[in-house]
């Protein structure tokens, strides 16, 4: 199965083909930088002291290619060969993986409207919705600062999804032919555990307010 030939699926607010951000811009421009790395823990100005742990590898025996880390050390992988379109699968260190979004710039968008996306799983609509709030209290500049490194990425912020249309998308992503072409084995050769259980996980849409 060639993962990069995974359609982004009818209506999908955002996808790989759509124009936005480079590596290069996301490591240099110093608001994009302030944003990704301290606001949505996207960090690709030095993500080489953070390797994946050896053995870990994409089932299908394609390539995993890191090209960023969270804090903790967690990776975020480019599937197969090819720029940044391909599919972003995320590889934490707690042994959880999944993907994320087709093509980079799905991911960013990902992150300019939700980048607390890593507390989505298992909780209510009410729990996020409290997680938004609170990052929008540490943080009363938010939706301003996103508007501007959008702009700056070559997005227009009037076309960016709603948070409740990227959660949607992860949840959609973490369902059969992505999740499967993206499935990511540790070093035994047992499938790491899914990064957002699709069956276990809140329906939506959620409403928000």
């Amino acid at each position: 199965m060639n993962v990069s030939n995974v359609p982004a699926g009818p209506g999908a607010p955002f996808g790989p083909d759509a124009p936005g951000a480079s590596l290069p811009l996301l490591a240099t421009d110093e608001e994009a930088v302030a944003f990704f790395a301290g606001v949505a823990d996207l960090d690709v100005t030095d993500p080489v002291p953070h390797m994946l742990e050896e053995g870990v590898r994409l089932a299908s025996g394609a390539r995993l290619e890191r090209f960023a880390r969270a804090a903790s050390g967690d990776a975020f992988c480019f599937v197969d060969e090819g720029g940044e379109e391909r599919p972003v699968v995320y590889v934490s260190l707690d042994g959880e993986a999944g993907p994320l979004a087709l093509g980079l710039p799905e991911l960013v968008r990902l992150c300019l409207v939700a980048p607390w996306w890593r507390d989505a799983p298992g909780r209510t609509a009410e729990e996020l919705r409290a997680i938004a709030d609170e990052d929008r209290e540490d943080l009363p500049d938010l939706d301003r600062r996103r508007d501007r490194v959008a702009r700056a990425l070559g997005f227009d912020p009037a076309g960016l999804p709603s948070e409740t249309m990227a959660l949607a998308r992860l949840m959609e992503l973490s369902r059969e032919l992505v999740a499967a072409a993206c499935l990511v084995v540790g070093y035994e050769g047992d499938p790491l555990d899914p990064l957002f259980d699709a069956a276990r996980a809140h329906p939506y849409p959620i409403r928000w307010p």
